[in-house]
């Protein structure tokens, strides 16, 4: 079985990613999980210099969900090429880095200093976290603002380039194409929505930045119509992810259009799944007689004969 995808130039050895900012960066899980038995990890979004993020409390769980104002606190990307890269080299992580940026300018800065150094793979362009308020968001809800960092950022890097794409916007599809047309090698998507838990007993917000990003298997659905979406919209590979539990979570994704995936808030819950997605893919493959996980990519039947069932 070939369970290999490609991401523009990135040949995965299998379409799971470990998602940024669940995954830490990549060595806090080296003890239990192989690294290298990953199609990818995507380590936590990293600017220029160290981030606090939001004060305490940053995380409160909902029904079937997490939401999360971490605030992205970091290390910055000159401590992370010399302190976790190395070991993460070692491990043979194929790593995709999350680049943050409150300018154009760190954007750019951020991605040259990645792409000077040994072991990186790919760069994540986060231009869609939902908790902070300058930069990131401020140009991932505006397609020129898109198109102006994935395009700078394209002049100085010959890594893939995949920009984050956020969900709390009116056609995220529009967002996809103003990337491609940028010179994005793939996207990826979705990012949190944006979402409030109230403790009503004191009549205050549960996490200390009011608003926060909602994520797990709540988010599931709209993740998944609108990477199919977005498949209809551009050329270039789609990353999906969304609330991903087990092995048909990740094949709903590929079914509707994504190349590959990234798991994310399932990490909390079961640090060990990895082998339990893989042997789940596996499974499938073998039930189907599929030779290539590639070949189920954007293989979803809206025949108007295979959807009689529904008004019958």
């Amino acid at each position: 079985m070939d369970l290999s995808v490609r991401i523009g130039s990135l040949e995965l050895k299998n379409p799971l990613i470990a998602a940024s900012g669940c995954f830490g960066y990549g060595v806090e899980y080296a003890d239990f999980v192989d690294l290298s038995s990953l199609g990818g990890v995507a380590v936590k979004g990293l600017f220029l210099s160290e981030r606090d993020g939001h004060p305490p409390p940053r995380i409160v769980e909902t029904p079937a969900g997490m939401l999360n104002a971490i605030g992205l606190q970091g290390i910055g990307v000159r401590r992370f090429v010399d302190e976790k890269l190395p070991e993460l080299r070692a491990r043979k992580a194929a790593v995709i880095v999350n680049v943050c940026g409150t300018t154009l300018d760190e954007y750019v800065e951020v991605s040259r200093i990645l792409s000077d150094a040994e072991g990186v793979a790919a760069i994540e362009l986060n231009i869609s976290c939902p908790n902070i308020k300058e930069g990131g968001i401020q140009f991932g809800c505006s397609l020129t603002g898109t198109f102006d960092v994935v395009s700078a950022v394209r002049k100085v890097t010959r890594l893939p380039v995949v920009p984050k794409l956020t969900p709390n916007v009116t056609d995220v599809s529009s967002f996809a194409k103003a990337a491609e047309e940028a010179g994005a090698d793939a996207v990826s998507l979705v990012n949190t929505f944006l979402a409030m838990v109230i403790d009503v007993e004191s009549r205050r917000p549960k996490i200390s930045n009011v608003v926060g990003g909602l994520s797990g298997p709540a988010i599931r659905p709209i993740a998944v119509r609108m990477v199919y979406e977005c498949r209809q919209a551009v050329k270039i590979p789609i990353i999906g992810m969304g609330g991903i539990a087990d092995a048909r979570d990740v094949l709903e994704f590929m079914i509707a259009g994504a190349t590959a995936v990234q798991v994310g808030t399932a990490n909390f819950v079961d640090p060990l799944i990895w082998p339990k997605l893989l042997d789940g893919l596996r499974d499938y493959m073998d039930r189907h007689r599929i030779d290539r996980i590639a070949s189920l990519v954007g293989t979803l039947d809206t025949s108007a004969r295979d959807r009689q069932w529904i008004s019958s």
